[in-house]
């Protein structure tokens, strides 16, 4: 079941109304369990077996939390929580990287003459476990912290962790920030339809439209044989994944905020428009702002961040930029795609310290050139996270050198799809709250007609069928 298609429609159009009955009836607790219910039948969707490690992942951190207030204040709390992260990153590792480590294992050993088969298991990889691992370790490390005040019921905890609208490629919700929503019943009065409702379309729209026309006719043909292409389909290839991994994830956040919003609860925001960053930390604090944010807060912080030294302070950034890649991904090709960012971000920290901190750029030709370079730098990086693997992602920089062949995929169409991508990048921030006071106004005959030429057009636009979502692999 995927956001954008009829299945997941009907499937909404049930338990909307359901969940908003229970809180006209004050039956909060009836309202949690429909939506938890919900959220079971729409990961069941995929593979009823591994609900398993979702439900484990629920218990293991509601007991946890249970006994983290039991001995809140006293040694046994940290070693409660440090027990409750390390199962949590276990199985995390497990089922993503027991392979992958596996495999690098015998090449070691193969390659020191020790060479001894060390068998690879047939894994299924459960859907969404970096992000509801991420949000279980979030539940008992606030609650350790004191930014929850108390351990949760059972019922709030296995809302958070599993609820649909996150449950899949996120954003990652933070424990802190969520839990004491549940604590009273959805107010229908405060509930933003209109923003809501913007918010579903516009993810619609970038994904069924952008983002899958850009990876049938431009990205996927490009990576699949980039030895037969010239330098121009190659580099808009790139620039076209750029556009095309933003309108994918971002518009699986906007429809996952949309659909909570309508549902009553608030998610952060996820991407502020990360292309026109001028610098990379810049970047990092517009992009997947939900994982930058957990990075920083639970990995690089812990680590000690900026309190030990700039030399300290590179290194955080690097370990904690390596780590996030890893995390996207069992490859090397991941992992150099963190460390290249993290080299970056410790490269800019160190150009900052030597100029005496860092300093606004002064003139709008300098902010230019400046968003120009990092976001190359950023395309630069996406070779490495959209090929299969690093064979493949020296094939299409050595191609990139070849101009001798004339473009074969460029079109105009897909040139219009990356200026859309790119224009929204420079739009105001807040173009969508401007909408929804104009959607406010409207009658509700003219919102009707509104919404049904968008869903028209979106429908003649797109492609046959919805791909799966990039961060679905995640």
């Amino acid at each position: 079941m995927v956001f954008p298609t009829l299945s997941f429609l009907v499937f909404y159009v049930v338990v909307w109304p359901l969940s908003w009955a229970a809180v006209a009836l004050r039956w909060h607790r009836v309202h949690k369990l429909v939506i938890i219910l919900a959220s079971y039948v729409f990961y069941s969707s995929w593979n009823t077996r591994i609900m398993v490690v979702l439900l484990a992942s629920v218990l293991l951190n509601w007991l946890a939390g249970r006994l983290i207030d039991f001995h809140r204040g006293r040694p046994a709390a940290r070693w409660i929580v440090s027990g409750a992260v390390a199962i949590n990153i276990g199985v995390l590792g497990f089922f993503k990287y027991y392979n992958f480590f596996t495999d690098s294992l015998n090449e070691l050993l193969t390659s020191l003459g020790l060479a001894r088969e060390i068998p690879n298991l047939d894994i299924i990889l459960p859907l969404g476990i970096s992000f509801f691992t991420f949000q279980g370790i979030s539940y008992v490390v606030d609650l350790y912290r004191g930014d929850l005040d108390r351990s949760r019921p059972l019922i709030d905890v296995a809302l958070f962790i599993s609820f649909f609208a996150h449950l899949i490629a996120g954003p990652i919700v933070r424990a802190s920030k969520f839990l004491p929503q549940l604590e009273q019943p959805p107010d229908p009065n405060r509930v933003f339809v209109g923003l809501g409702v913007l918010l579903i379309g516009w993810g619609v729209f970038k994904k069924a439209v952008i983002a899958n026309w850009l990876a049938v006719e431009l990205v996927d043909k490009a990576f699949i044989a980039p030895g037969a292409l010239g330098g121009a389909d190659l580099l808009m290839a790139i620039y076209g994944y750029a556009v095309q991994i933003y309108c994918d994830f971002s518009a699986y956040s906007d429809i996952a905020i949309g659909v909570a919003a309508l549902l009553g609860y608030r998610f952060q925001r996820n991407f502020d428009q990360p292309y026109r960053a001028q610098s990379l930390q810049d970047f990092w604090r517009r992009w997947h702002m939900s994982l930058s944010t957990w990075l920083r807060d639970y990995l690089y912080r812990p680590l000690g961040g900026n309190r030990k030294g700039r030399a300290r302070t590179y290194v955080n950034l690097l370990i904690t930029m390596l780590l996030g890649g890893l995390w996207h991904g069992a490859s090397i090709k991941f992992v150099l795609w963190g460390a290249l960012h993290g080299g970056g971000l410790a490269i800019e920290r160190w150009a900052a310290d030597a100029a005496g901190g860092r300093r606004p750029l002064s003139s709008p030709w300098a902010r230019a050139l400046a968003t120009i370079v990092v976001f190359h730098f950023v395309c630069f990086c996406w070779i490495f996270f959209r090929a299969k693997d690093m064979a493949q992602a020296g094939e299409v920089i050595a191609g990139l050198a070849d101009w001798s062949q004339p473009a074969q995929l460029v079109t105009p169409f897909m040139l219009v799809l990356l200026a859309i991508g790119m224009a929204v990048q420079f739009t105001p921030r807040d173009l969508l709250m401007r909408l929804d006071h104009v959607y406010q106004r409207l009658p509700v005959w003219g919102v009707g007609v509104l919404s049904g030429v968008a869903l028209l057009l979106i429908e003649l636009v797109g492609g046959d069928s919805t791909a799966p979502f990039i961060y679905f692999q995640f």
